[in-house]
């Protein structure tokens, strides 16, 4: 279930509002309400009392105090009026229209206590007041100079005029409420449109910034607090510029060194390698040490030509100047050929689908599947095996052996440049360039390389390559 937090700023804003008006509206028209409803009550209560108690003030002086059933009734017309209703008691006789039942024993109570005293009642689902009093004899004796006479006058007066005044009160009410609401409604779309449009302006321009458009800014409206954000967004946005612009005029200046250094190596290291083949193919006659020491020289300083080259491919890659040199080719011939130039056809199990044309860059495949393969021979176990299968659009290149497999951990690294899944393992005959360079010729031709380690052990390469790079 979705929280109140899970929700968008938009409907969030929109519902803050609603039930703020709601709030609002509800408690205005109920106070309104109620303090109407009991001011017309209060008036209609007081003007029925004040007719009642002249009504029965006409009917004084008292002719008997034992009236008879005739009497009552006489009384009670006198005192119901045009529109009320009345009834008399006296002695357990009762006279006049009114429905004696409709008289509570509270309000008995209260006349027969010499009261004027009156009580909304509903009659036949009708709003009534009814208003009771004792009539009075004069008595010399008692305090006042009256006293009760026992006779009980009762009127009921409608409150139905009332209540319908009260009912189009409510009407009123409602709809004024419904009307704040809506006017509430509209005011808080413009304003949640006004306050999210620039919220809407920093989620654009953060998403380009974060696409790498660092030209990206936010126009500053105002002084308020948005502003604030956007200018602070603008400030960021230029610090990042500046400090990516550093890092890339650094990163360049680095590859251009690299470069520069690589190609000035290269001329000396080629005649260093000729004189080391030459000291190689001497090593054999030469003495105990220095037999050792011309192998030794002759091996380094084909780890460093190979370096070198790495180094000059690498930086091609980063300079973007690499390019296919295409061509159709028998992959299956082109991987045997790569195998047996190295001297590799005894120490892998090739299992390549003969038949496989594809128009890629023979070079290039010749360094994945040598790098690939050079590196399960380095730091796998055997059988290597080189698997090619096909498809229609797709060849994949396959390359495992039976070693320990790579480490969870290594597998987001095994292709980055100088990586080293063993860190107690400082040198090897490998560059540390070879996976890189394999993963960029890879890319170079629209297609992937990844690497796994197999359930049950060991580490599998796939180079899987379009058929037609040139169409990738």
């Amino acid at each position: 279930m979705k929280g109140w937090s899970d929700w968008g700023l938009y409907p969030r804003l929109l519902s803050a509002f609603a039930l703020l008006s709601v709030v609002t509206a509800a408690a205005v028209a109920s106070f309104g309400y109620v303090q109407a409803r009991t001011t017309i009550l209060q008036s209609a209560q007081d003007k029925a009392v004040i007719e009642v108690t002249n009504r029965i003030e006409q009917l004084y002086p008292l002719q008997t105090l034992t009236p008879t059933r005739a009497g009552l009734n006489q009384m009670a017309g006198h005192v119901s009026g045009r529109g009320d209703e009345a009834v008399v008691e006296s002695g357990g006789k009762t006279g006049g229209g009114l429905d004696p039942a409709v008289v509570t024993a509270e309000l008995h109570g209260a006349v027969r206590r010499g009261v004027v005293s009156w009580q909304r009642v509903e009659v036949a689902g009708s709003a009534g007041l009814v208003i009771g009093t004792q009539l009075l004899v004069k008595d010399p004796s008692a305090a006042g100079g009256t006293r009760p006479s026992g006779i009980e006058v009762y009127v009921l007066r409608s409150l139905e005029p009332e209540a319908a005044s009260i009912g189009e009160l409510a009407r009123g009410a409602w709809f004024t409420g419904g009307a704040a609401l809506a006017l509430a409604m509209l005011l808080a779309l413009l304003a949640a449109r006004s306050v999210l449009r620039p919220v809407r302006e920093l989620r654009h321009a953060a998403h380009q910034l974060g696409e790498g458009d660092l030209e990206t800014r936010l126009e500053v409206r105002g002084s308020d607090e948005l502003a604030g954000v956007a200018r602070t967004f603008n400030t960021t946005a230029e610090s990042l510029q500046r400090q990516v612009g550093e890092l890339e005029r650094m990163e360049a200046d680095a590859r251009r060194f690299v470069a520069d250094v690589s190609h000035e190596l290269r001329t000396p290291l080629t005649a260093m390698t000729a004189v080391t083949d030459v000291l190689d193919a001497e090593a054999a006659g030469l003495p105990g040490l220095a037999g050792q020491a011309a192998r030794l020289v002759s091996q380094e300083t084909h780890n460093l030509t190979r370096l070198v080259n790495d180094l000059i491919e690498v930086t091609r890659f980063d300079a973007g100047s690499a390019a296919l040199a295409l061509d159709d080719v028998d992959v299956a011939e082109a991987v045997g050929a790569t195998l047996r130039a190295r001297g590799w056809l005894t120490e892998v199990v090739a299992e390549l689908t003969p038949g496989v044309r594809a128009r890629l860059d023979p070079r290039r495949l010749d360094v994945i599947v040598a790098n690939l393969v050079g590196n399960a021979l380095r730091h796998g176990a055997p059988p290597v095996t080189v698997r090619l299968t096909a498809e229609p659009d797709w060849l994949t290149v396959e390359v495992t052996d039976e070693g320990p497999g790579l480490d969870p951990e290594v597998l987001p690294r095994v292709f980055d440049r100088f990586y080293k899944a063993d860190t107690a393992r400082s040198r090897s005959e490998g560059s540390g360039l070879g996976l890189a360079i394999a993963w960029e010729n890879a890319k170079l031709h629209g297609g992937t390389l990844t690497a796994a380690t197999r359930p049950h052990g060991g580490a599998v390469f796939t180079a899987r390559l379009p058929r037609d790079s040139g169409g990738a």
